[in-house]
Parts: structure tokens; C-alpha cells; sequence
């Protein structure tokens, strides 16, 4: 049975990448708290009309623009994303010409059949927003949202930007170890 619908942002990772040369990424960390993630496609389309109809078309994928929003990006995941730093007293330091770490970004979105898990490859962050907001009669949780420029990354000579799976009868293997490490296409 296939989905019909998609639903529910659950154990979002990422995995920050260490050779960009030959594509690698450390083993992928939880990131707690998703609330919701919002991928835009980057790229164009060329029409070409002649013979009074449209004769040609191309599309361009450069990937994505996204927004993450997490209740709370921990400060260490966050100093590692960004190039900031924390201090000895444990202070998270913003600077200002910190140069960001990419990552991959993995997380789950249930469906009402299947779950299917995702993977984007080279992800770059860019400074948080967030807001704060005095106490009222009930506590109104505040989040924090990361923009991403999602971006094409040359693996095995082919450039690909991100990768889906759901269970299935052949690879039940990879995909109850996809957040173990960053997968890549097989052969």
C-alpha cells in the first residue's frame, strides 16, 4: 500500500561533513525538538517556443532553500554549524566571521502506510532566528528556525542533492541503520 498522506517531522540528525573533496560526513547526531521543515526548490525552468509551440524545455536543479524549526538547537551542535565557539564558563559565543560547517540533514516524516526517511546532502546554515516573549497565564513555547541553503554535492560523478527511503522488502538492512551513517546511493 502506498501513502496517501504525509505527516509528522520526527528524529531529525545531521552529520556534519568533514571531506568535501571525497563526500564523508561524521556519524549523524540527533537533533531534538523538530517542529517543522519547509524545502523550496532553487532553480529555473528555459521554455523555447518555435512552430507556434512550445519546442524546447530544461530545468535547472540548484537544489534548495529550507527552513528548520526546532524548539531549541543545542549550543554545541549549533557553535560546531556556525563556527562559533563556547567559552571556559560555557558561554556560546557568536563570531562574526566564523565560517559555517556544512552537514547533511536526515530526519523521518510519517506517513499513514510508510515512513520514509530523508537525507539531504550538503546543507550550509545560516544564523538563527528566534523570539522571546514574557510569561502569560500558560507557557507558550518559543522555537528557534535555521535557514538552509541546500545545495548539489558531486558523489561517484554525479551530482545529487538529496535521497528518500521507505521500507521495503529488499533493503530493510540500510534502512533500519539510515541514521547510523550518511548514505549514500547504491551502485
Amino acid at each position: 500500500m502506498a501513502n496517501k498522506i504525509n505527516y509528522g517531522l520526527e528524529q531529525v540528525h545531521i552529520a556534519f561533513v568533514t571531506n568535501e573533496t571525497t563526500p564523508a560526513w561524521d556519524t549523524p547526531v540527533a537533533l531534538p525538538g523538530a517542529v517543522k521543515f519547509s524545502p523550496k526548490p532553487e532553480g529555473n525552468e528555459v521554455k523555447f517556443y518555435a512552430d507556434n509551440t512550445l519546442y524546447y524545455t530544461s530545468t535547472s536543479n540548484l537544489g534548495y532553500s529550507a527552513d528548520l524549526e526546532v524548539a531549541l538547537i543545542p549550543d554545541e551542535i549549533l557553535a560546531t554549524m556556525l563556527g562559533w565557539r563556547i567559552d571556559a564558563n560555557g558561554m556560546l559565543i557568536e563570531v562574526a566571521d566564523a565560517a559555517p560547517k556544512p552537514f547533511a540533514l536526515m530526519g523521518q516524516i510519517e506517513g499513514d502506510a510508510k515512513d520514509r526517511r530523508f537525507i539531504y546532502y550538503y546543507c550550509i546554515a545560516a544564523r538563527p532566528s528566534s523570539e522571546s516573549s514574557t510569561s502569560k497565564d500558560t507557557v507558550e513555547p518559543q522555537t528557534q528556525t535555521l535557514t538552509l541553503t541546500i545545495l548539489p554535492i558531486v558523489v561517484g560523478g554525479t551530482k545529487i542533492v538529496r535521497g528518500v527511503m521507505e521500507l521495503g522488502t529488499t533493503n530493510s538492512t540500510a534502512y533500519n541503520a539510515f541514521f547510523d551513517a550518511v548514505t549514500l546511493p547504491a551502485a
